[in-house]
């Protein structure tokens, strides 16, 4: 963390953000590892690791944030899903699409609860 790269590179968590793909164990690593090393840089008076720990915390925070988001959306969709696929067999009498459909939604459900 020299004052000659602890900015200019991203961190782990922005990257994730940047690709679309979130990790929640990612963020919290990266938003404690920021709170760590921003207060190294309070106790050593050292300003660049002050400004990289505020950054890596709050980058961190955003993906966790980003995927708690993504998987509630995945969720939602798993539900909504599950439940026509339930209705659809329901009505036709296919009772595998019927019971599919219900522990998708199930599915769903769960993941939504996980995530809020």
């Amino acid at each position: 963390m020299s004052s000659d790269n602890s900015n200019s590179n991203n961190t782990s968590s922005a990257n994730n953000l940047a690709n679309g793909e979130p990790a929640k164990i990612s963020g919290q690593y990266h938003s404690v590892k920021g709170t760590v090393v921003g207060a190294l840089g309070n106790l050593t008076g050292a300003t660049t690791w002050q400004e990289y720990g505020k950054q890596e915390h709050a980058e961190g925070e955003a993906e966790y944030k980003a995927a708690q988001l993504k998987g509630y959306a995945e969720g939602t969709i798993d539900r909504f899903a599950g439940k026509k696929d339930a209705i659809v067999g329901a009505i036709t009498g296919d009772r595998t699409l019927q019971v599919e459909g219900n522990a998708k939604e199930d599915k769903g459900q769960v993941q939504q609860e996980a995530n809020s």
